[in-house]
């Protein structure tokens, strides 16, 4: 098992910056893909941003690409989401979780998820 317990959310200005961090504890996080979705109000749970294992790797859905930066700290446990440049449409519950598969993008490859923590972004 691995639990996941994301924070850092909160609201902000259009054009603001928020930093969303997700603790592991359990099993061996270096040995676990991780993810960032995101569901907004009425929408299904989609991508956002994943990084592979060591953190060479980074993967971003096309509406974050340039705003959003994943990143991980294995020696922390910790998985990062930076994000920049916030819209409106990026209001959400962000959720973070991990896997096996590199590049996964979709929610049924991940195994573990955290409970979630909203974004919310005013114009």
């Amino acid at each position: 098992q691995v639990q996941l317990v994301e924070s850092g959310g909160g609201s902000v200005q259009a054009g603001g910056s928020l930093r969303l961090s997700c603790a592991a504890s359990g099993r061996t996080f270096s040995n676990y893909v991780m993810g960032w979705f995101r569901q907004g109000p009425g929408k299904e749970r989609e991508f956002v941003a994943g990084v592979s294992w060591s953190g060479a790797r980074t993967d971003y859905a096309d509406a974050v690409k340039g705003r959003f930066t994943i990143s991980r700290d294995n020696a922390k446990n910790t998985v990062y989401l930076q994000m920049n440049s916030l819209k409106p449409e990026d209001t959400a519950v962000y959720y973070c979780a991990a896997g096996l598969r590199l590049g996964a993008a979709y929610v049924g490859e991940y195994i573990y998820w955290g409970q979630g923590t909203q974004v919310t972004v005013f114009a």
